[in-house]
């Protein structure tokens, strides 16, 4: 399957907005992440500015002068994209775009092209094209929007690589569609589910942040080659593989797409049907990076996704994964802290 690339590769300036309740590390940490989401999509990171703010500006999400700041900033840099780490809405996306003169996009935005770039099955395009039409309806003005003035590349991306539709009926035509088709395709999952719940064969999920190990923890355990790449979202495709342990019984796993902090909501209500298999595992691994800083941080991040889906009363095993990179004490730490976990190397 062919993936998009941008050529030449777009320079983007990560804009990032620290506000009263939140420590400058955290607002550090998250632009790391967002940086690591733009190359993802293929793009290179220019520079970041970061302004400290009491409450976002309605009008451009940080200051005038900021705003100043920053295109001179576009301009010394020969940067061609700027991206928000928090969610712009319409007005304040054109208000920028105008004032800056270059693509201003947001992390929603950022994420959803990956999506589109690593969707391979007819199920998993479905799903992102609804959670970009979704996104997309509320930023239309009147009856459509000049798409062109974007340029291409990081946002502008239809799923199989077709231009975004920018009329507000036929995205709503469109998106009732896609509803349709999902929900066939769910019924068909249903149909294979309990099919499985006849014979009873048990289903594993692995659940966990993005780029936490689980491929190649499903690879090791099914001795399968699920794609495995040091990059975000990498598996969007629901993949199930088959395992015979001891007696000859059968166990299935599924890998599912990995969660990451401000997972867009247009995401998860796109992909609820495949999260659904989520809900309906007998087990769950949680599989944890256990050498990453911010690991507590992404556990609540998962068992919040856990409990939006409906699946934090499931029966969860929690994985703490790459322990092969951590010290002695930091291996006791984590077993005394959890003590019904499971440390691993995959």
């Amino acid at each position: 399957t062919k993936i998009t690339t941008i050529e030449p590769r777009e320079k983007a300036i990560l804009v990032g907005i620290k506000l009263p309740h939140q420590t400058l590390y955290q607002i550090e940490e998250s632009l790391k992440e967002l940086a690591n989401l733009a190359i993802t999509s293929g793009a290179e990171v220019a520079g970041e500015v970061v302004q400290i703010r009491d409450s976002f500006d309605p009008r451009y999400l940080i200051g005038l002068g900021k705003v100043n700041e920053l295109s001179e900033m576009v301009n010394s840099l020969n940067s061609n994209t700027v991206i928000f780490d928090d969610e712009l809405t319409s007005s304040q996306q054109d208000k920028l775009n105008k004032k800056i003169g270059v693509k201003v996009i947001d992390r929603t935005a950022l994420i959803l092209d990956i999506f589109v770039q690593h969707a391979h099955s007819y199920e998993g395009k479905l799903q992102v094209e609804l959670a970009q039409m979704n996104y997309l309806l509320p930023r239309l003005k009147g009856r459509g929007i000049e798409m062109s003035r974007l340029g291409g590349g990081i946002g502008t991306r239809g799923p199989g690589e077709k231009k975004l539709e920018v009329d507000r009926r036929k995205i709503q035509k469109k998106i009732s569609l896609l509803k349709k088709e999902i929900e066939q395709l769910k019924v068909h999952r249903n149909v294979q589910r309990q099919k499985r719940k006849g014979k009873r064969i048990p289903l594993v999920s692995l659940v966990g942040y993005t780029n936490s190990g689980k491929s190649t923890l499903l690879n090791f355990l099914c001795d399968s080659n699920v794609e495995v790449n040091n990059k975000l979202f990498v598996t969007l495709d629901p993949t199930i593989r088959r395992r015979e342990v001891d007696g000859g019984r059968v166990l299935l796993f599924s890998d599912t797409v990995g969660f990451i902090k401000k997972l867009p909501h247009q995401l998860i209500a796109a992909f609820r049907s495949t999260l659904e298999e989520v809900k309906q595992s007998d087990i769950l691994l949680h599989i944890i990076d256990s050498y990453h800083p911010n690991m507590e941080e992404q556990i609540e991040v998962v068992n919040k996704v856990l409990v939006d889906i409906g699946a934090n009363e499931n029966i969860i095993l929690m994985v703490f994964n790459k322990i092969d990179l951590l010290s002695r004490l930091e291996i006791n730490r984590l077993k005394e802290r959890y003590q019904d976990g499971v440390l691993i190397s995959a």
